[in-house]
């Protein structure tokens, strides 16, 4: 048993946290933070948590030190470029973290961490040790390590995609397209004309388009499957509902195969993975079956004569595409079962 802390609980990514944490059968104690609501109780701010805390937390919301000090575990829940202090504190105290926003994601490639994200390393040494939390591609590392870098939501679900056929060499590297639409708390919890009703509702829309800052991200996870550089097209969109991730992507085969060949790869390739779910032959990956769940559902399709194949692949951004991978990782790190607190069934609607 453990005490995990979370800095930043406050933030959608940060409550996610404390929900899935509070029922985690490993996690004995939490210990919370939140600049904007130091002091506070987060049963205040988050009244869906009444009643719930079962003992773990009083709901207290302290310092970012403080968490630290208390936790033999820490999530960093956080705006980019915050969490690297509190990474090698933890480092010099014998503790692990998983930090969920971009900063750990790159490993030691400083230059396109800057070029995206506008902030040099202040800590390299961090980032020397640090493994990019994506259990599909790398669990063994990860199991070994004591920081996280959390995929991005986008990516876990793009690169979930194209594993199969990338590591096979079975697609034209160039011009791979990913096109993929977000619930709203992909925008975050602070105020802003992206997430205001007036705005967003009845309305669905592309945003970043060619700057988007997963885009290097996926493009680095795929290069590393397929063993070369590959050239993502990414355009990501903003749907009128709260959350869930949907991404279609499209890539040229370098031979035809049929529908049947395509599924059989995927079924093989992600039999033994806890929380992807190859999809029957004829079914069609949505959001609404993996809602508050861990799961990445996938269903494989090929068109235009069995040239091209298109893959859809759908999560909860807030669980797979972020806490719940996180949990995910703690799991792996502290040696509890990789589905411990996070085995949920999908609600039916």
């Amino acid at each position: 048993m453990i005490t995990a802390g979370i800095i930043g609980a406050t933030g959608y990514v940060g409550v996610e946290l404390v929900r899935l944490l509070v029922a985690h059968p490993g996690v004995a104690k939490l210990s919370l933070s939140s600049v904007s609501f130091e002091g506070q109780n987060i049963v205040d701010i988050y009244p869906n948590l009444f009643g719930q805390l079962r003992g773990k937390t009083d709901g207290v919301l302290s310092g970012a030190d403080a968490v630290v000090e208390a936790s033999d575990f820490v999530f960093t829940a956080l705006p980019h470029g915050i969490a690297e202090k509190y990474a090698a504190d933890c480092i010099a105290k014998g503790k692990k973290l998983v930090d969920l926003s971009a900063d750990f994601r790159f490993d030691e490639d400083e230059a396109t961490f800057t070029a995206w994200y506008k902030k040099p390393y202040e800590y390299p040494a961090v980032h020397a040790e640090s493994v990019y939390g994506l259990p599909e591609m790398n669990r063994e590392k990860i199991k070994k390590a004591r920081v996280i870098g959390n995929p991005g939501c986008y990516v876990t679900a793009a690169t979930l995609a194209l594993l199969p056929v990338l590591e096979k060499s079975l697609v034209d590297t160039d011009g791979i397209i990913v096109d993929a639409k977000s619930g709203i708390t992909g925008t975050g919890r602070n105020p802003s004309e992206k997430n205001n009703f007036s705005e967003s509702g009845e309305s669905f829309a592309p945003y970043g388009i060619g700057n988007h800052r997963h885009q290097p991200e996926i493009a680095r996870n795929c290069s590393k499957a397929a063993g070369k550089d590959v050239n993502v097209i990414f355009t990501p969109h903003l749907l009128p509902m709260s959350r869930g991730i949907i991404a279609t992507v499209y890539a040229k085969l370098e031979k035809p195969l049929s529908a049947d060949e395509a599924h059989a790869l995927y079924a093989a390739r992600y039999a033994d993975e806890p929380f992807v779910r190859v999809l029957p032959k004829g079914s069609t990956a949505t959001t609404k079956n993996v809602r508050g769940s861990n799961f990445c559902d996938i269903s494989v399709h090929t068109v235009n004569g069995g040239k091209t194949l298109l893959v859809v692949s759908a999560l909860d951004n807030m669980v797979k595409g972020a806490a719940g991978q996180a949990v995910q990782n703690m799991n792996l790190l502290c040696g509890f079962a990789e589905t411990a607190g996070i085995d949920h069934v999908p609600a039916a609607f």
